[in-house]
């Protein structure tokens, strides 16, 4: 197996834009996945680049090992790749959070650095302990299981609140009395004075968007792709979703010759990265500036309805092979519920621009075990994938059981059983008959993910247990089995449809 060494200078040999500098005051910024994850995050690669901008800081980028286990074992510490030191040296540690699951890697990535996971066991010699803060698009909607690792956290858009951070830092020695005051701060969440009851989340101005890539690396799961951000926000309003019309104002949009001025001449490869890419009006103006200078793109979110022959057109000539998009209910009655407008027309006309311009494949993202789901819902799905699979070359469903979000109207909703879903995948792949790919994500880590996103305290403890135990569904399922189930809403009946399967 490769050193931590080897494996960091062939990596950063391949970088581009790398940042390198001294400063008064040095900050480890931790992604608490594997490096081709994190370095795939603009939010985290946007961090890096603004408090490398402050004068008085360096920041310098660790993740969690390829390996975490093995690491464990050989008991390897975590460093940095910047100056390959130990990341438990430094004054402040600063974690990005994606989403609940990383919540093991956070363990991993603290045990690793040898610093006390808990901040309660650092609380009585802060000296001797780095200030650890925690942010990332989980603070969207529930960071309170992240909350007993954490001094302090950062809620919702952090780039405008790092400058008061690194501020009160330099000019507080006392951990007490700068707990103190950042706790009184807009966007500051500190859980040893907060409890669990979270204050407002941050939104940076409109002026530092957009977000954009500093670093670009072939080692990445989007292998050097410059990613930049031409929206924020959705004005839409999907009853499951964090980043929804209600959240930060919405949608605010980036200006193209904007987004166009930032891409460096020597970028290949362009990824609009956003909630909701395609409702920009300046989209085709973008892409056509992308592809004619010779480009390929990607964007994050294709909406259906916003399809159109030039939209796609640009994309094929941006090194589209995959037309993405999303239905996330499981059948028309199930979107209406959900309030996520997409049509069966609206999927078969991406089904057949998919066709015209010659891409080989079209897939769909979908949710089920939605609150009053029925088998009929999974039977509709079905009906409507053979009907896609006779007009697009190929069809593939990516199937993901639904986890309820705080700060969503579907918050509180039940997580439906796991046999359950298991039964319904193996009646839809059986209706299917191979005409459809599924491609299904697994109900038992969804349930996890679930009890941490309705959980607090005590199910973030859990994540130390269990990933301490080895990590593995079994652990995961024993550490929360101490943990008091979360409250749900019982939702209304409903009323059960049978629709026949087309041939």
């Amino acid at each position: 197996m490769q050193s931590f060494r080897e494996i960091r200078e062939a990596r950063l040999a391949d970088e581009v834009g790398t940042l390198r500098k001294q400063g008064e005051l040095s900050i480890a910024l931790v992604y608490p996945s594997p490096y081709h994850v994190g370095m795939s995050s603009l939010g985290y690669q946007t961090i890096y680049r603004v408090l490398n901008a402050l004068p008085d800081v360096v920041a310098e980028r660790a993740f969690l090992p390829d390996d975490a286990r093995a690491a464990r074992q050989t008991r390897e510490p975590l460093c940095t790749y910047e100056s390959s030191r130990s990341v438990g040296e430094f004054p402040v540690v600063a974690f990005s959070l994606a989403y609940e699951l990383e919540l093991a890697g956070l363990v991993d990535c603290l045990d690793l650095s040898g610093i006390p996971a808990l901040a309660a066991d650092r609380a009585d010699n802060p000296e001797r302990h780095p200030l650890i803060v925690i942010g990332g698009p989980l603070t969207f909607s529930n960071p309170v299981p992240a909350g007993p690792y954490a001094d302090v956290m950062i809620l919702g858009e952090a780039e405008s609140l790092m400058s008061i951070l690194v501020a009160a830092v330099l000019s507080t020695r006392d951990r007490a009395a700068l707990l103190a005051d950042l706790a009184t701060r807009s966007g500051f969440y500190v859980p040893s004075l907060h409890g669990e009851t979270l204050p407002a989340i941050a939104k940076t101005a409109d002026e530092d968007l957009p977000a954009y890539s500093q670093i670009r690396t072939p080692h990445t799961e989007l292998r050097d792709m410059f990613l930049i951000e031409p929206e924020r926000g959705c004005h839409r309003g999907c009853t499951y979703c964090v980043m929804r019309r209600s959240t930060n104002g919405g949608m605010r949009l980036v200006e193209p010759a904007k987004v166009k001025s930032l891409i460096p001449a020597d970028v290949r490869r362009v990824g609009l990265v956003g909630a909701a890419v395609t409702d920009h009006p300046g989209l085709p103006e973008i892409l056509r500036h992308i592809v004619d200078t010779g480009r390929e793109v990607g964007i994050s979110s294709l909406r259906a309805d916003r399809l159109d022959d030039e939209i796609v057109g640009l994309l094929k000539r941006g090194g589209y092979e995959t037309l993405t998009t999303a239905s996330d209910g499981a059948s028309e009655r199930m979107r209406d519920i959900i309030q996520r407008k997409t049509k069966e027309r609206h999927l078969l006309h991406a089904a057949q621009l998919c066709r015209d311009h010659g891409l080989r494949q079209l897939k769909l993202y979908m949710m089920v075990g939605l609150p009053g789901e029925t088998d009929a819902d999974l039977e509709e799905l079905a009906r409507f994938g053979l009907e896609l699979a006779r007009v697009a070359p190929r069809v593939a469903y990516g199937i993901a059981p639904f986890v309820a979000k705080r700060n969503t109207p579907l918050d509180e909703s039940p997580f439906e059983a796991i046999d359950v879903i298991d039964g319904r995948l193996a009646r839809l792949r059986a209706a299917l008959r191979g005409r459809v790919e599924i491609r299904p994500t697994s109900p038992k880590w969804a349930w996890v993910e679930y009890r941490l996103a309705q959980g607090g305290f005590s199910a973030g403890l859990a994540a130390a247990r269990a990933t301490r135990a080895g990590g593995r569904y079994a652990d995961w399922k024993a550490a929360l089995a101490e943990v008091p189930l979360p409250l749900v809403r019982v939702p209304e009946p409903a009323v059960p449809r049978r629709l026949a399967v087309a041939s």
